[in-house]
């Protein structure tokens, strides 16, 4: 079993930046691929940024050019960093490893 904690969400001004850190641990034996979602109230989960095991990396339209997907392999830990936040960028961010999911952190933008 593996659990993944979030850190790193909070309050910021509309162009700030924040980072956000997702880490796994318990039955990790190597590093899969791992994902950041958002979810804002009454819509759907959707996906943010990928990372595979071997480094390649995906985006959402709305986030590219601005948040940039990386992992630290012996910390086991993922990272989100968000720069030029807008406020809809608003949401709670989840992080993902295969069919295991983290409890979220809530990032909101706002003057």
């Amino acid at each position: 079993q593996v659990q993944l904690v979030e850190s790193g969400g909070g309050l910021v001004q509309p162009g700030g930046s924040l980072r956000l850190s997702c880490t796994a641990s318990g039955n990790v034996y190597r590093f899969a691929a791992m994902d950041w979602y958002r979810q804002v109230p009454g819509k759907q989960r959707e996906l943010v940024a990928s990372i595979s095991g071997d480094g390649r990396t995906i985006y959402a339209d709305s986030v590219k050019d601005r948040f940039t997907i990386s992992k630290d392999i012996y910390k086991k830990t993922v990272y989100l960093q968000m720069d030029r936040l807008k406020p809809e960028d608003t949401a709670v961010y989840f992080c993902k490893r295969l069919t295991d999911w983290g409890q979220g952190t809530q990032v909101t933008v706002s003057s």
